[in-house]
């Protein structure tokens, strides 16, 4: 995955463990497309203690996901969704109610993936 796109999905997950200014500066940098200089103006800091805080920022948004996996479990629920559409649609194409078992476990596995 692009680090833009995991950052910002990141940030989407745990945004608001963060302090303030974190936000804002993830927000500035990943969002608005702000360079490290002009938030650096910004906040009247270095172009290096944005980039820094950044960095720093970054490592946090990490960590959160490492222990609490949030992230992971949303992209696993979803691609479990699209393999019960898949089903569905085949289930409506061939009337194979055998189908239903898979959706069945399906399902199950979304539930257990909401306990861990």
């Amino acid at each position: 995955m692009k680090k833009l796109a995991r950052m910002t999905m990141l940030y989407d997950f745990y945004g608001r463990l963060l302090t303030k200014r974190q936000q804002e500066i993830m927000e500035m940098f990943y969002e608005d497309d702000l360079s490290l200089s002009e938030i650096g103006e910004e906040y009247s800091i270095s172009r290096q203690a944005v980039y820094d805080l950044l960095k720093r920022t970054e490592k946090n948004l990490e960590g959160y996901e490492e222990k609490l996996s949030l992230m992971d479990k949303f992209e696993k629920q979803q691609g479990k969704i699209v393999d019960i559409g898949a089903l569905v649609t085949e289930l409506r194409k061939t009337g194979n109610l055998d189908l239903l078992e898979q959706i069945e476990f399906i399902i199950q596995e979304i539930n257990d993936l909401e306990r861990k």
